[in-house]
């Protein structure tokens, strides 16, 4: 007996080793959504479409698999337009299941038909409107293989609810019938012999650790280039537990709000060995004045990255996980014939110089707004009891800065966030998606009062599911970046940046979920290590300094060298 689309569905998901998918049922996807019941696939019921595919978002960030997520025709379908463009500027790998009219209906502006082949052009690695149940099984094989292979990122699969009632002919296909798909996952040899040679001749080198590096699984590999050649290493948001938060050669986050002394190296290096990065204007500020005096080695499994924005003298295309071992191999082939040392002594007047730009630098940067408990206190008791050991998902906006900045990350896939489409009620579904593919963590949302009211009917999932994910909220009252960019920028003319907001701690109640609150300094290393012992879910409402700002600010269009790293009356 033949299969349905349906079933067949179930069982390619099966195939593909997906455990979990996440989603909100509706007509177009009824045969879908009554095939789980028959599978070992399990389906967890978010709260709405956006928060299911930020949950499978979370899920694939957290364990290197690729996400998936379903929904239903035209207005669920289009509710996961924004978790597809923050997994496409993120490179993260999702397949994003929508159902759609049946295919006689297919143009005709019926009930919930919406263009989704259309609409998530721009945002999605590639899409398929399957037309026939005859090509779902090549197209669901070629939606993972693309989703999970070369510059990951999401995929979406449309299936018309007649393709997913008709019978399916066949099995799996063998072949996966992509000619013009072939990531270059091995650099040139040549250029790879030049990256090395490059770092080895620098005497001011700075290895840039971003995004690629985490997701190509290659932090491993950057530590032993690093330590080999005694060459500092800073990290982009997206390339946080690269190395660890306290390896000697680590400088922390570069760009907007990265360390001082991160920034002040790239303005000074001869050499940026720049991985799995994309030259952002957060990391880099004014592009012209992003490490001015320096050559260029860019690696990327990505060619359309390389000279995008900054023209390297060695472009190497090849994934990280494959080219950083061969260049270790030359780089540890010429220091065992020049003396193991060699390179470190080289550069270890340039490491001394900026451990002395360090040591002059006022660090954590908590200067006191209008008084209270500031932000930053909060994510460091978080790092104290947790020792660093927690995978930690933050929000956006100031959390997210605080949290980049002080948590310290030890680990790859331990620092979650949306990077480059900045996405506020982002963290409370990633969560729950983190939680799920790593049930024996810690994990921790870290968020502003603004964000969690994007998305706090997630922690009906949360309730649900029976998730011990612990929620610390740094509730200012503002929509906090926006109002210190009013104040900074804008002379204080505040325009619709005062929140007002219900009891959190009373709102994670009535969803079953622990609350806690706490109003002080005083009150806050007992509470967060509660928080943390707690056996079960719980939101931890820490009430901060309203106008306490986040430094470092590179203000907008200035480089580095503009940063402020104080209040002006500080």
């Amino acid at each position: 007996m033949n299969l349905t689309g349906a079933e067949y569905l179930m069982s390619a998901l099966a195939e593909e080793g997906v455990e979990i998918v996440f989603g909100y049922p509706g007509a177009a996807v009824l045969e879908i959504c009554d095939a789980f019941a028959k599978s070992p696939v399990r389906f967890v019921l978010s709260r709405h479409e956006q928060g299911a595919i930020m949950a499978a978002d979370g899920y694939a960030r957290a364990t290197g698999k690729v996400g998936v997520c379903l929904a239903t025709s035209g207005p669920g379908a289009t509710n996961l337009i924004t978790g597809l463009a923050n997994a496409h500027m993120d490179s993260v790998p999702l397949v994003a299941i929508t159902g759609q009219v049946s295919t006689p209906l297919l143009g005709s502006d019926a009930f919930q038909e919406a263009d989704m082949f259309g609409i998530t052009l721009p945002v999605t690695k590639h899409n398929f409107l399957v037309h026939s149940a005859g090509e779902l099984p090549l197209a669901l094989r070629q939606a993972f293989h693309i989703a999970g292979t070369g510059r990951r990122g999401p995929v979406l699969l449309d299936i018309p609810r007649d393709v997913a009632q008709a019978e399916v002919v066949g099995g799996r296909p063998q072949d996966l019938g992509l000619p013009g798909y072939r990531p270059t996952e091995t650099g040139h040899p040549l250029m790879l012999r030049r990256a090395a040679q490059a770092l080895l001749a620098a005497s001011r080198p700075v290895i840039w650790a971003g995004g690629g590096v985490v997701a190509g699984g290659a932090a491993e590999w950057v530590v032993r280039l690093a330590e080999a050649t005694g060459t500092p290493v800073t990290m982009s948001l997206m390339g946080l537990g690269a190395v660890p938060h306290d390896h000697p050669l680590g400088l922390g986050m570069l760009g907007m709000h990265g360390t001082p002394w991160a920034n002040y190296a790239l303005r000074e290096c001869d050499l940026l060995f720049a991985l799995g990065v994309r030259f952002d204007d957060r990391a880099t500020g004014r592009l012209a004045s992003f490490a001015p005096d320096a050559r260029v080695v860019h690696i990327d499994i990505d060619p359309a990255e390389i000279g995008k924005l900054r023209k390297p003298v060695v472009p190497v295309v090849s994934d990280l996980a494959t080219a950083l071992p061969e260049i270790c191999g030359l780089v540890n082939e010429s220091l065992t014939e020049a003396g193991r040392d060699a390179q470190p002594a080289r550069t270890q007047a340039w490491r001394d110089r900026l451990q002395a730009y360090r040591n002059g630098c006022v660090w954590p940067p908590l200067h006191a707004g209008s008084g209270g408990l500031h932000p930053g206190e909060v994510i460091m008791q978080l790092g104290r009891v947790t020792n660093g050991d927690a995978i930690v998902v933050a929000d956006v906006g100031q959390n997210q800065m605080w949290a980049a900045q002080l948590f310290p990350v030890r680990r790859p896939r331990e620092f979650l966030t949306s990077g480059g489409l900045g996405s506020m009620g982002y963290a409370l579904p990633a969560a729950i998606g983190a939680q799920m593919g790593s049930p024996g963590r810690t994990v921790v949302a870290v968020v502003g009062d603004g964000g969690l009211q994007m998305s706090s009917n997630e922690l009906a999932t949360i309730a649900d599911q029976g998730l011990p994910v612990k929620v610390l909220l740094l509730n200012n009252g503002y929509l906090g970046m926006v109002r210190q960019l009013q104040e900074m920028f804008f002379e204080r003319r505040y325009s619709a940046v005062k929140l007002g907001g219900p009891d959190f701690a009373k709102l994670a109640e009535a969803y079953g979920i622990r609350g806690m609150r706490v109003q002080g300094r005083e009150q806050l290393p007992a509470a967060v290590r509660e928080m943390l012992q707690h056996p079960g879910a719980v939101l931890l409402e820490c009430a901060v300094d309203p106008e306490a700002n986040v430094f470092p600010i590179v203000p907008p269009g200035k480089g580095s060298e503009a940063a402020i790293e104080a209040p002006v009356n500080a």
